[in-house]
């Protein structure tokens, strides 16, 4: 079960990875990303923050993945 387990976060993890930093390629190409002045916009800060936030969890998931597949 905690392999199963471990695979599950391996594979949150690698989703994670693979679709937010593209996700953030698109906010950051998008109009309303940054003013008229080229200053980033509340919009782009947003999503910076929530695709930050996926990461991290992304890499805690990994992290905790690792640690329950080496302590079995």
């Amino acid at each position: 079960m905690i392999t199963t387990l471990a695979i599950l976060l391996f594979v949150n993890a690698a989703w994670n990875a693979i679709v937010w930093p593209q996700f953030f390629k698109r906010v950051n190409r998008d109009e309303r990303a940054r003013d008229d002045a080229g200053k980033p916009t509340t919009f782009l800060i947003v999503h910076a923050v929530l695709i930050g936030i996926s990461l991290l969890i992304a890499a805690i998931s990994a992290v905790v993945a690792i640690v329950a597949l080496v302590s079995q």
